[in-house]
C-alpha cells in the first residue's frame, strides 16, 4: 500500500461542494402536521471546512426532513491526484449492515419464518453449546444475548492490516466465541457486539436456505430501492467509484504515515458490518424504513424498543436511541478502517442524517472530529 506524508494531506487540494437547500422534504405518514427547521447550511459548509486534514481525508453528507434538505461533499478522491471528492461514492458503510440484518429478521418473523421468542437454540441446534442457557432472537437483535465476542486477526491495525486479504469465516468467528463459554445470562445486560448480528446472518440463512446477501437483498435492499449497495464478500475491493480511505500511522521515530485501506476482505464482518453503499442509498433506508414500508409497523415497533430493566439500555433492534436538544434520534453508526458512517432520524422524519467521513482513525475510541461537527450542525435545534 502506498504511504502518504502529513504534508501531503495539508496540501492537497480542498473540495467542498454546499448542497441546494429544497423544501418540503418529506415526512412520514401519520406524523403530527408540523414542519422541522431547514437544515443550516452555513454550519454544515463549515463542518467539512478544512479537508482532507489529518482527521479525515474527505466525507459526504445528506440532510433531509420535513424542512428541506443539504447535500455537501469535500476533501478528495485520493492523497496521490488530489482531485476532489466523488459526491456519489460508495463506501464501506459497517456496523449501519446491521439495520439491515435487523429489518430482514423482523420480516421473517412477520412472514412466520421465525418467531423473535423462540431461542435461537432451536433454529441452530448445534452453534451454542450446553454452557448457554436459551437465547432468544429478540435477545440478539437488541444484544442482550450475553454471548461474548469473537475472535478476529488481531487487537490493533498492524496485525489486521497484515492479514488484510486473508478470509476469516462468520463461523470461524461464532465458534470463537462460544469456545469463551457465555459473558452473563441471556437479559441481564446490554453489551452492543458484532457477535449478535454474526448469529442472526446465520439465522437468515437457516429459516430460508439461501444466502444472507440474497436475502438481505430481497427483503431489505430492493424494496428499499437501494440499487448500489451490496456484500462484498471475500473479495476486497470496492467495486464502483469510491474514494480511499487511509489509517494515520504512527512511525518508530515520531512522525506519521497515511497508509491505504481502502482494499480489505472484511468477510468476518459478514452481517455485522460487510456492506458496501452509497449515502443515498442509506437515506433511502432510513426514509422507507421509518415509514413502514420495509418492516409491518407491528414488528417495525421493535427498532424503537429498548430492552426493559436493564439500566443504560440504549439500542434496540439494529438502532440506537440518542437524544439531543430535547429531540430523540434513533441513529447506527458504523467503522471499518478508512470509513466511518453514521445514519439517523427522528421517527416522525423530521430531520434525517446520512455522512460518510473517510476517518484516519475510525476505529478509533472517541468520536472523529470531523464526524463529530457534522453531527452537531446536522442535528442541532
Amino acid at each position: 500500500m502506498r504511504a502518504h506524508s502529513r504534508r501531503a494531506v495539508l496540501t492537497a487540494s480542498l473540495a467542498v461542494a454546499a448542497g441546494t437547500l429544497t423544501r418540503p422534504a418529506f415526512a412520514a405518514p401519520g406524523a403530527t402536521a408540523h414542519t422541522s427547521a431547514a437544515p443550516d447550511a452555513k454550519a454544515l459548509s463549515a463542518a467539512l471546512a478544512g479537508l482532507p486534514g489529518t482527521d479525515a481525508t474527505a466525507a459526504l453528507v445528506r440532510v433531509g426532513g420535513t424542512g428541506g434538505s443539504w447535500r455537501g461533499s469535500a476533501g478528495v478522491h485520493d492523497l496521490a491526484s488530489g482531485r476532489a471528492a466523488d459526491p456519489d461514492a460508495l463506501f464501506r458503510a459497517g456496523s449501519t449492515t446491521k439495520v439491515v440484518t435487523a429489518a430482514a429478521v423482523l420480516r421473517l418473523a412477520a412472514q412466520g419464518a421465525l418467531d423473535l421468542d423462540v431461542p435461537v437454540q432451536h433454529y441452530l441446534p448445534a452453534l451454542l453449546g450446553p454452557a448457554f442457557e436459551p437465547v432468544s432472537v429478540r435477545r440478539l437483535l437488541n444484544h442482550t444475548s450475553g454471548i461474548r465476542a469473537g475472535d478476529g486477526w488481531g487487537e490493533d491495525f498492524e496485525d489486521q492490516y497484515a492479514h488484510r486479504f486473508e478470509t476469516l469465516s462468520p463461523a470461524r468467528v461464532v465458534a470463537s466465541a462460544v469456545a469463551k463459554g457465555p459473558e452473563s445470562a441471556p437479559g441481564e445486560r446490554q453489551q452492543y457486539l458484532n457477535i449478535n448480528y454474526t448469529v442472526l446472518g446465520m439465522l437468515i440463512e437457516e429459516v430460508t436456505g439461501r444466502s444472507y446477501a440474497s436475502e438481505a437483498a430481497r427483503l431489505v435492499l430492493r424494496p428499499a430501492g437501494m440499487t448500489h449497495t451490496y456484500f462484498p464478500g471475500t473479495d476486497p475491493r470496492v467495486r464502483g467509484p469510491h474514494n480511499h480511505g487511509y489509517q494515520l500511522v504512527r512511525n518508530a521515530d515520531g512522525t506519521t504515515r497515511f497508509v491505504d485501506v481502502t482494499d480489505w476482505n472484511q468477510s468476518d464482518r459478514f452481517a455485522a458490518g460487510d456492506m458496501i453503499s452509497t449515502a443515498a442509498d442509506l437515506e433511502r433506508l432510513i426514509t422507507a424504513l421509518f415509514r413502514g414500508r420495509i418492516v409491518p409497523r407491528p414488528q417495525l415497533g421493535e427498532m424503537f424498543t429498548l430492552p426493559r430493566g436493564i439500566a443504560d439500555a440504549s439500542y434496540s433492534a439494529g438502532l440506537q436511541r440518542f437524544e439531543y436538544g430535547h429531540t430523540a434520534y434513533w441513529i447506527k453508526s458504523g467503522a471499518r478502517y478508512g470509513y466511518s458512517t453514521a445514519l439517523a432520524a427522528t421517527r416522525d422524519l423530521r430531520r434525517t442524517l446520512v455522512y460518510s467521513v473517510n476517518s484516519t482513525d475510525a476505529k478509533g475510541t472517541s468520536m472523529n472530529p470531523v464526524a463529530e461537527r457534522i453531527a452537531m450542525a446536522a442535528l442541532k435545534p
